[in-house]
């Protein structure tokens, strides 16, 4: 389990980047995949998910995950909609007693917290999202919920850029978008690039001066905390798992 050094000074908020440890699900999913979208068994899922509910202080059903899919898509839960199925990339709410849960394999988990509004918010950053702007939509929906903020974030373990290898296509795409997007790919060879998501990522936060740290691990190399795309796809391995980061709010009582 993986935490940020900021967000754990703060009050009244709880958070986690957990790696795959400790779980309950076995063989390329060992142990705890928390991928519903994964071809696991869904109960050793669900065990994975009970374990985690357990260490955010929440119930099972209060555990609220997001049918992912790599879009630019934020949501606000609320009491009306939390029980609903999720269709987001991000997810804020100023609920408490309820955790939001984000499952990467390689792509950037964010955690937020507002500490002048109390929001929290959970992002999936893969490529694809943080191209399309799931940074900038989900910032202006905590600031549509309150202008007057206070932002805290931190970006969990995610490919390394030494690991990200693209091919020239991609790169041209994200040169369209800026020529400034230079800055995030190095030199491999004639047809490869290597891209730092993390600092792509980093930057658009920055960007609305919040205040981000970092839990700076390699999905990719450290095979035995966490799951990974890139790798099961290297080692041809028929599926994947998913790690999970959660932040929640608790009810006073």
């Amino acid at each position: 389990m993986f935490y940020s050094k900021n967000i754990k000074k703060l009050k009244d908020i709880n958070h986690c980047f957990f790696s795959k440890r400790n779980g309950f699900s076995k063989g390329i999913y060992k142990s705890l995949n928390c991928g519903r979208g994964s071809k696991d068994n869904k109960e050793n899922i669900n065990k994975n998910l009970v374990f985690v509910s357990n260490k955010m202080g929440v119930q099972k059903n209060k555990l609220i995950l997001m049918n992912q899919s790599h879009s630019n898509k934020v949501v606000e839960i609320k009491v009306n909609n939390y029980k609903t199925k999720i269709k987001a990339d991000a997810m804020v709410t100023k609920m408490k007693g309820i955790a939001l849960g984000v499952v990467t394999a390689d792509c950037v988990p964010i955690i937020l917290y507002d500490v002048k509004n109390q929001i929290i918010g959970c992002v999936h950053a893969g490529w694809k999202g943080a191209y399309l702007g799931i940074i900038k939509n989900t910032i202006n929906k905590i600031k549509k919920m309150n202008s007057n903020n206070l932002i805290y974030a931190c970006l969990g373990p995610c490919i390394g850029y030494k690991s990200y290898e693209v091919d020239l296509v991609f790169f041209k795409k994200f040169i369209n978008l800026s020529n400034k997007n230079k800055k995030y790919f190095t030199y491999k060879n004639n047809n490869k690039k290597l891209f730092n998501l993390r600092k792509f990522v980093t930057d658009k936060l920055l960007k609305y001066k919040i205040r981000v740290d970092q839990v700076n691990r390699d999905t990719f190399t450290q095979k035995a905390n966490f799951f990974s795309y890139r790798r099961s796809m290297k080692l041809e391995e028929k599926d994947y798992g998913r790690c999970i980061s959660v932040v929640s709010m608790p009810k006073l009582y």
